[in-house]
């Protein structure tokens, strides 16, 4: 398929505004998971019971990923129909104003019961935003990229979503250190006021982007489906079931990012809250740069090795960082969080955009991400009230969790075990049932 001259130079802007729009994106729900970990059990649950208000708080964490599956139908379909910049313009303003909406939330002491329930509502829109949003920026940059760079130009979207966790981190660093009462009652509203300005940059950002070849070419020739999810489940759902077990590997990210941070700063470890938000912040900064080199690794030698070694490397790494934290010692954690999340974690993570997305061909793509890795995700969200459970009454038996977190980065392994290596696939023939190997040829779909 060739590719129009309107379209040249379009590979690096797809990549950009996806990292972009990505780390705006995910600003706003990443600050959400750093207050649900610090802030909200005191805000909007009862504080005369402090371990149910931060079970209850981690739990609204969880809500937006049971929302994603809902959202992942509805933005998956639309997307195979009308195109992926129409999604990603839509996804990113809807996160914005839920974002918003929850700065201006009325506490508990001021509206009682209601205050927790508006706060959940807000969290299933962003829920809802967050379904479309990495499946149409990974449809748009793969489709767009050179073939033998896929991995590296959609890894864009990954490198965007550590950006995004790292720029909340930054925020709440200061927002943090103020004061007991400035912080629980004007202060931890500032970071999602901000979330203004990500709908008006994402947009000025998203709307000048053109729609990628392949769907055009798709939509020009035998036309767009007009039930994707019916041709996903009949021709891919197999490919459906290993990207759910593969998302499953992003509880790492979840319990890494709100578990970890809510046991740390808790009474039975002690340490400062700032001080293990530089720790994300770090950690995160490592995996800017680790992520872009994995995807670019995975182009050469595959996404299968890549991946494998991102999940079953978290499953280790994971016991280490929570050891180190159970110890009690700030410069070991600070050393194997990076390792563990900014280094191993990151050749998963970097991947999948990629692996996930050439399981599919162009006409179910943005639906097979967007639901496969919704429904993954959904678990992964609520790993995160399941680790506070299974850490018991004290909240500090670390090991049960890194046992959990290890369990749920097997499936990952299994999928990618039985997955095709897809990395050599030209672009056009991806998600075709006569490609059992990257080697094998495949009839050209017109």
């Amino acid at each position: 398929m060739s590719v129009p001259d309107t379209h040249v130079g379009q590979p690096r802007k797809a990549a950009m505004a996806a990292w972009i729009g990505s780390a705006l994106e995910y600003y706003d729900f990443f600050i959400y998971g750093s207050a649900a970990a610090l802030i909200f059990p005191e805000v909007f649950f009862d504080e005369s019971d402090p371990a149910t208000a931060t079970l209850l708080s981690l739990a609204t964490f969880g809500v937006a990923y049971a929302a994603r599956p809902v959202g992942a139908l509805f933005l998956g379909h639309f997307g195979d129909r009308v195109g992926r910049k129409k999604i990603m313009v839509f996804t990113l303003i809807l996160m914005g104003i839920s974002t918003f909406l929850i700065g201006c939330l009325p506490t508990r002491d001021q509206v009682g019961t209601l205050a927790p329930v508006l706060l959940v509502l807000c969290r299933v829109l962003q829920g809802i935003s967050a379904a479309g949003e990495q499946a149409s920026a990974n449809s748009m940059t793969l489709e767009h990229a050179p073939p033998h760079r896929r991995g590296f130009f959609t890894s864009f979207t990954l490198s965007g979503t550590q950006g995004g966790q790292l720029l909340a981190t930054l925020v709440f660093i200061p927002i943090a250190a103020l004061p007991e009462e400035q912080l629980m009652s004007w202060g931890w509203r500032v970071p999602f006021w901000m979330s203004v300005a990500v709908a008006v940059v994402g947009y000025v950002i998203r709307r000048k982007l053109d729609e990628t070849p392949a769907f055009e070419q798709q939509a020009a020739t035998e036309g767009v489906v007009r039930l994707p999810l019916a041709v996903l489940l009949r021709e891919h759902w197999a490919d459906v079931l290993r990207v759910i077990c593969g998302a499953l590997v992003a509880s790492v990210s979840t319990i890494f990012t709100v578990w970890a941070l809510s046991y740390a700063t808790s009474d039975s470890v002690g340490m400062d809250k700032s001080s293990m938000l530089w720790v994300g912040a770090l950690a995160n900064l490592v995996a800017l740069g680790a992520i872009p080199l994995w995807a670019t690794l995975s182009d050469r030698i595959g996404r299968r090795p890549v991946f494998l070694a991102g999940a079953a490397g978290s499953a280790v790494t994971m016991f280490l960082y929570l050891w180190a934290i159970s110890t009690g010692s700030y410069p070991l954690t600070l050393l194997l969080g990076v390792v563990a999340f900014g280094v191993v974690y990151s050749a998963a993570n970097g991947v999948w955009p990629s692996f996930y997305g050439e399981m599919f061909s162009t006409r179910v793509r943005l639906s097979g991400m967007a639901i496969g890795t919704q429904i993954g995700f959904a678990v992964a969200g609520f790993a995160v009230t399941f680790a506070a459970q299974i850490a018991g009454p004290d909240g500090d038996d670390w090991s049960a969790v890194a046992l959990f977190t290890a369990a749920l980065c097997v499936p990952p392994v299994v999928a990618a075990l039985s997955a095709r290596e897809t990395a050599k696939v030209p672009t056009e023939q991806l998600g075709e049932r006569t490609v059992g190997q990257a080697a094998q040829p495949a009839k050209v779909t017109a």
